[in-house]
C-alpha cells in the first residue's frame, strides 16, 4: 500500500515534510531557494518562490529542468521531499563535495541517489533534452551527467544509507516516525550543533 495522499503535507513529529525539508535547505543559507511544484497556499503565505514543472507529467526530472533554468548560481541543491531522515550535516558534506562548476550525486551498489544531489548549471541543457524525449529516468540522468563529467560520485557508507529511506508506504513513515522519535530523545542538541556549523 502507498501513501495515497500529498506526501509533502505528511507530518512527522508535528511538523510536514514540504516544511522541515525546506529547514535543511534554509540552514544551508543558500544563494537562491526555490520550491518546484504546484503552487500550495501554504507555501505561498510564507513567502516561497515556487516554480511549476517545465513539462506536465514528466516526474522529478521536470522539477530539476525548471529549478536550472531559474537559478543564477552555478549549482543547484536538489532534495525529495519524500526524504524524511535527511540530514542538513549530509547535505553540507555534498555542498563540500563539489568544485565550483561540478556537482555531486550520492550513489552506492551502482545506484544512484539523484533527488538528494548537486547538480551544475551546465546540466540543464542535458535534463532539457531527456524531458523532451520522454526518457524521464533521473538515474538516467544522473548516470549521464557522471559520465559527462558534470557531477562527481560520493559513495554512500552504510552509516549513511538510512538517511536516503524513500517514505513510499505507511510502513515507511512509521520507521521515519521512530527515527524522529529517537533523535528527538537522544540526539537533538547534537544535531542542532551539526547544522549550526554552516
Amino acid at each position: 500500500m502507498r501513501m495515497g495522499r500529498d506526501k509533502a503535507f505528511i507530518a512527522i513529529d508535528g511538523v510536514p515534510l514540504w516544511r522541515r525539508q525546506l529547514q535543511l535547505l534554509e540552514d544551508l543559507r543558500p544563494h537562491e531557494l526555490f520550491i518546484a511544484g504546484p503552487a500550495h497556499e501554504e507555501w505561498q503565505q510564507i513567502g516561497c518562490i515556487i516554480i511549476p514543472d517545465a513539462a506536465a507529467n514528466a516526474g522529478p526530472l521536470a522539477g530539476i529542468v525548471a529549478a536550472l533554468q531559474r537559478c543564477s548560481a552555478p549549482l543547484l541543491l536538489v532534495l525529495a521531499v519524500d526524504l524524511p531522515i535527511m540530514t542538513g550535516c549530509y547535505l553540507r558534506e555534498l555542498v563540500e563535495s563539489c568544485a565550483p562548476e561540478c556537482g555531486v550525486v550520492p550513489s552506492r551498489d551502482k545506484q544512484h541517489e539523484p533527488l538528494a544531489a548537486i547538480y551544475p548549471k551546465q546540466s540543464l541543457a542535458l535534463a532539457e533534452r531527456r524531458v523532451a524525449s520522454r526518457d524521464l529516468s533521473v538515474q538516467n540522468f544522473a548516470a549521464r551527467c557522471l559520465a559527462e563529467g558534470l557531477v562527481v560520485q560520493k559513495e554512500i557508507t552504510r552509516d549513511k544509507r538510512p538517511l536516503f529511506l524513500n517514505m513510499n508506504t505507511p510502513d515507511d513513515l512509521a520507521l521515519a516516525s521512530a527515527d524522529a522519535s529517537h533523535k528527538g530523545h537522544k540526539g537533538s542538541q547534537r544535531e542542532a550543533a551539526s547544522s549550526s556549523t554552516l
